[in-house]
């Protein structure tokens, strides 16, 4: 529209009544939130712009399409836009990614979110995925002074598969056998006395020392303090890699006790737990295939670390890895 044409139809706005005001509102919305989400975009990818397929960072603009900037790299002549190699690449109606990150942060679940913001459940729930996937591998790189670890277990769930590899339980099953077995998937969390978390869901039945080697044993600063139950699998790990390590056994009844280090206990991380099951317990059940995108959500969520729909697109193009 040429400016004069604009100004005759922006001076007109003010004879509008109240419906005729909030259609247009309506109307304008989806392209407003386009055109900041687009921004965004070019935000982002300004920060650390490479080729995906060379990771070359030496490019030119190359024309656009959809909207986007595309660039062509010097080195390998492929072109690219800001979310090539992301898993928001080829994804549609990115007016309305905004209003869905914005159910993501209500913890809002699939068909509720998918009305609000008006497309199909299957569109919100691929979504979803979508947007967690970076969210799992943002974490802290290292915890450090005094670090509880406890794993908690939650029963495998199969949901959505064509074929399952066990006999179909009814919605809210149990595991066929007592205690800790093959039927329940183990998820890890270390969690440092100023809320640095890490989690990862390390496989099913009882945790082992390969898996705290290969889960926990990177992300631990030097001198840290690993706090646990009496576990023995805590014990021979802290021992064959030279980490101080303090245990409260919890089965005896000791919850707590002093040292010259502070307070020996894992009331920390159990409270995480419990947190996390509150949470998760509204999406009534949870396929585990997915449980590593929940875990990167809720620590994403976890003490308003995330605030804004802006903070989550970030993480869902390219994770933060925040020191916060």
């Amino acid at each position: 529209m040429r400016a004069p044409q604009f100004k005759q139809w922006f001076a007109k706005l003010s004879a509008l009544n109240p419906p005729q005001r909030r259609q247009t509102l309506d109307a304008l919305h989806p392209a407003a939130g386009l055109d900041q989400v687009i921004s965004l975009i070019g935000q982002i990818g300004a920060t650390c712009r490479r080729c995906p397929s060379c990771a070359c960072d030496r490019y030119y603009r190359h024309g656009q399409a959809n909207g986007l900037q595309r660039y062509r790299c010097r080195a390998c002549r492929r072109t690219y836009n800001d979310l090539s190699g992301t898993p928001l690449a080829r994804l549609r109606l990115r007016e309305k990614w905004l209003d869905y990150l914005g159910t993501v942060l209500a913890s809002t679940p699939v068909r509720k979110a998918a009305g609000e913001i008006g497309v199909h459940r299957n569109t919100a729930f691929r979504w979803r995925h979508r947007f967690l996937a970076n969210a799992k591998h943002d974490r802290p790189r290292q915890i450090d002074g005094i670090a509880e670890a406890d794993e908690m277990f939650i029963l495998e769930s199969q949901k959505g598969a064509r074929k399952l590899e066990r006999p179909a339980r009814k919605r809210g099953g149990r595991a066929g056998r007592r205690g800790i077995s093959g039927e329940l998937d183990c998820i890890l969390v270390a969690r440092d006395r100023s809320g640095q978390t890490i989690d990862a869901l390390v496989g099913r039945g009882a945790l082992t020392v390969a898996q705290l080697e290969r889960h926990l044993l990177p992300r631990l600063a030097p001198q840290v303090l690993l706090v646990s139950d009496a576990h023995a699998s805590y014990r021979s790990f802290a021992r064959k890699h030279g980490i101080a390590h303090a245990a409260v056994n919890l089965h005896a009844g000791c919850r707590t006790r002093r040292s010259s280090a502070g307070a020996i206990h894992v009331q920390n991380v159990n409270a995480y737990h419990q947190r996390f099951r509150q949470w998760l317990s509204r999406f009534c059940g949870v396929a585990s295939r997915y449980l590593p995108n929940y875990l990167g959500w809720r620590w994403a969520l976890d003490g308003g670390r995330i605030s804004s729909a802006e903070q989550l697109l970030r993480i869902a193009i390219r994770a933060i890895h925040s020191e916060r």
